[in-house]
């Protein structure tokens, strides 16, 4: 990464329709190098296509993306080397039921290097190794934990020693605790290996807590962008009504809950 820029990932007017319907609409954000960047927002709000079109994976009907002050484009060459140092944790892990532990972190070395197979198998050892995984190498994804099958995909995810790693809903389906131990995963890593993390989710608290910055993704647009306690404090009505959600439903309950007036 170029020892000037202080933006790792910038990103202007991308925009993006399914079947005529807008899902993005002229996103502009910049993603700090070094930190933990979330991007919060309701469920379809569009954070998953988002952070597939930065990955490269869905095309952009519009905008640019650059990468280290690099656009990207259609430059095949930029596009090689933003996925050489880059790394992505899949919304589900999207691993490989059919290869073990150590053939699963081993693939994007072989995919993205030509590094031989003696270098690849000591790189994958040392990724479990640093997630705690090494016991597992001839474990099958199937034969694993929730959790360990979370930890095993990050594995992946940084064997190549990327400078970024998107994570894609890193806690769907996860109860409070399990929750809390992925966000404590990903910010544990991330100050290890020095990366920078470009989080989307929806879970708020536990964002909140592990982010540096975090931006809201709301009816196709960047609603608001700034630190966890910026979040906090905004008056910002989408802000506030995403924000305290929560809160708004216990309001809810209450009063369904309270005893109806007595009849005059």
């Amino acid at each position: 990464m170029g020892a000037a820029s202080s933006c790792i990932l910038g990103i202007r007017g991308l925009s993006k329709s399914f079947h005529g319907r807008e899902v993005l609409s002229g996103i502009d954000l910049e993603v700090p190098s070094g930190m933990i960047f979330t991007v919060l927002g309701p469920s379809g709000a569009g954070k998953s296509v988002f952070l597939k079109c930065v990955a490269g994976i869905v095309p952009p009907d519009a905008g640019a993306i650059s990468f280290d002050g690099r656009p990207l484009g259609r430059d095949a060459r930029a596009m090689r080397d933003f996925r050489r140092r880059c790394g992505v944790l899949f919304q589900g892990n999207a691993l490989f039921d059919s290869l073990t532990a150590l053939e699963n972190v081993s693939l994007p070395l072989e995919q993205t290097t030509r590094l031989d197979k003696e270098e690849i198998q000591s790189r994958s050892l040392e990724a479990l190794r640093q997630l705690e995984m090494e016991d597992f190498r001839d474990h099958h994804p199937g034969a694993l934990s929730g959790g360990m099958q979370k930890r095993l995909a990050l594995a992946r995810a940084i064997v190549t020693q990327p400078e970024l790693v998107l994570f894609d809903e890193p806690t769907a389906g996860l109860d409070p605790l399990r929750r809390n131990a992925v966000f404590a995963m990903i910010a544990k890593y991330q100050r290890l290996a020095g990366f920078t993390a470009l989080v989307v989710t929806h879970d708020v608290p536990e964002a909140l807590v592990a982010s540096d910055r975090v931006a809201l993704l709301e009816k196709g647009r960047i609603q608001f962008e700034g630190t966890p306690a910026d979040f906090t404090s905004s008056t910002h009505p989408v802000v506030a009504q995403f924000r305290d959600s929560e809160a708004a439903l216990r309001a809810t309950i209450a009063a369904i809950r309270s005893p109806e007036p007595a009849a005059a």
